[in-house]
């Protein structure tokens, strides 16, 4: 699937199906996922189609369904090359300022 051409409603859609498909394998009903997860039954019903909802609802939500190991898939760790961590000195960037306008 080529995420990076499907709209945000549709990944949002793909996202929710395929968290309900998770929810049904385990047995759950959706009340029963709202209350282990310690959320709202409204607030499942608006994952599984697909509306937006908080990262603090859906991340409870994924410990349940035990899919929060995958986050290492979704965003992994950066990687930093041998040339720049030689350049960098235990000097960790803190933010990124934009440059200056004369």
């Amino acid at each position: 699937m080529d995420w990076n051409s499907m709209s945000n409603d549709n990944v949002a859609q793909e996202i929710g199906k395929r968290l309900k498909t998770h929810r049904i394998n385990k047995r759950f009903t959706q009340k029963q996922l709202a209350e282990k997860a310690g959320v709202s039954l409204f607030t499942i019903v608006q994952i599984e189609k697909g509306k937006p909802v908080s990262i603090s609802m859906l991340i409870p939500v994924l410990r349940v369904l035990r899919l929060l190991d995958n986050m290492e898939l979704l965003i992994p760790e950066p990687q930093i090359s041998p040339v720049a961590l030689l350049n960098q000195k235990n000097i960790h960037a803190k933010r990124v300022r934009s440059k200056k306008k004369i």
